[in-house]
């Protein structure tokens, strides 16, 4: 059975200027067994309830503005899977989670930045689950131990977002490794020992737990993929984390692996 990841894809720009990202993400990618589809929970598709995309071929969405031409030039064109997708769906009713169907959602840059990298042929299929930024970490751990059995036919659950996520502060001149304020690495370590730890109840409450957690996430959407991985990765997953540093001066592009 695959472990569940959790990518901070950073910058639309990675696309095209991967930087030490690009490979770090292949490298997580080339540890694993090739997945029979992928389901990417991204941080940048955010409703009410659950939805997931039933989209047997999806458009690559270009959801920012203000880059350079080239790179809304990117196509990736991974084949959809609209049938994982009905088996989530299966999944998350079984335990009395809503959910909407969405039949023509495509990949926004949650997704398919970092799958460009990690799955450059774009030959593995995709579907997307969005996350509820009304809703807490705890419904949001809920969302994953519902979608565990996915795992068992193949599947790769990829959570897309940000370990850290303020953008008011990004210095977008800056590609240190190293951040430029504390509070970032402070936020970052609370956030991987309460892992470490297999601390739950810490991290369902992380928004009053953890250090400068509102100036880490003036918005929460970029951290709940996070936990629907986390949830997804077992009872008591092995935390393993392969990348752990800083873009834009603020910004923890950590990635972890649970199984």
């Amino acid at each position: 059975m695959l472990p569940t990841v959790f990518i901070s894809h950073g910058s639309p720009m990675l696309a095209v200027e991967p930087g030490p990202y690009g490979a770090a993400w292949k490298t997580i990618a080339d540890s694993l067994p090739k997945p029979s589809s992928i389901l990417v929970v991204s941080a940048h598709w955010n409703t009410r309830q659950p939805a997931l995309s039933l989209a047997a071929t999806p458009e690559t969405i270009h959801d920012f503005g203000g880059f350079p031409a080239a790179l809304y030039d990117i196509s990736y064109p991974a084949p959809g899977a609209p049938d994982v997708a009905q088996h989530v769906a299966t999944l998350l009713t079984d335990k009395g989670l809503p959910v909407v169907l969405a039949p023509d959602r495509g990949l926004d840059h949650g997704a398919w930045v970092p799958l460009r990298h990690m799955y450059p042929d774009a030959d593995i299929p995709v579907t997307e689950l969005s996350v509820q930024p009304g809703l807490d970490a705890g419904w949001h751990l809920r969302l994953g131990e519902a979608l565990r059995a996915v795992r068992e036919s193949g599947v790769l659950v990829i959570g897309s977002g940000s370990l850290t996520h303020n953008l008011y502060e990004a210095a977008f001149d800056d590609e240190s490794v190293e951040p430029s304020e504390e509070y970032a690495r402070e936020f970052q370590a609370w956030i991987h020992d309460a892992m470490v730890r297999g601390d739950k109840d810490a991290l369902m409450q992380w928004q009053t737990a953890a250090p400068h957690a509102r100036r880490a996430h003036p918005t929460t959407e970029h951290l709940l993929p996070l936990f629907v991985v986390y949830g997804a990765g077992g009872e008591h997953p092995v935390v393993q984390r392969p990348l752990a540093n800083f873009s834009l001066g603020v910004l923890a592009m950590d990635c972890y692996v649970f199984s």
